[in-house]
């Protein structure tokens, strides 16, 4: 049983950004690297690609298992070059500031995660203990 769908959405959105976090700290460990190409993580450009109407899978036989668009769909998030960045002379290109700013905008997002988790805790711990008490 699912307490808070909320929650569920929040968890899976922390987990996504401790990965991102891991894919721009490599960026920054391989800034000396030759040839090396920036990395990041993307997950809400894809959520954006997809149009239900798209999506529509037609039932041709009986025995075809009916299909629900309205059911949460687990798209996972994927490991892509970036494209059109500045290279240096070794053929890396990757840019310090830049991953920082990313960086810092990830543990941002991070914190606010993890503050409404505790929020969301909070919230239905007083209904229980609310209910408790009747």
């Amino acid at each position: 049983m699912e307490i808070s769908p909320v929650k569920a959405l929040l968890y899976e959105q922390l987990s996504f950004r401790s990965e991102r976090q891991k894919v721009i700290s490599a960026n920054i460990a391989n800034i000396n690297t030759p040839n090396y190409k920036t990395k990041e993580l993307v997950f809400e450009d894809e959520m954006k690609k997809v149009d239900k109407n798209d999506l529509k899978m037609n039932i041709t036989h009986q025995n075809h298992i009916p299909f629900d668009m309205n059911e949460q769909q687990t798209n996972k998030p994927h490991l892509r070059e970036v494209k059109g960045l500045d290279e240096q002379n070794d053929g890396n290109n990757v840019s310090l500031d830049t991953q920082m700013g990313e960086m810092s905008k990830n543990q941002m997002i991070f914190s606010a995660l993890q503050q409404s988790i505790k929020t969301d805790s909070r919230l239905l711990r007083s209904v229980i203990e609310s209910s408790a008490k009747n």
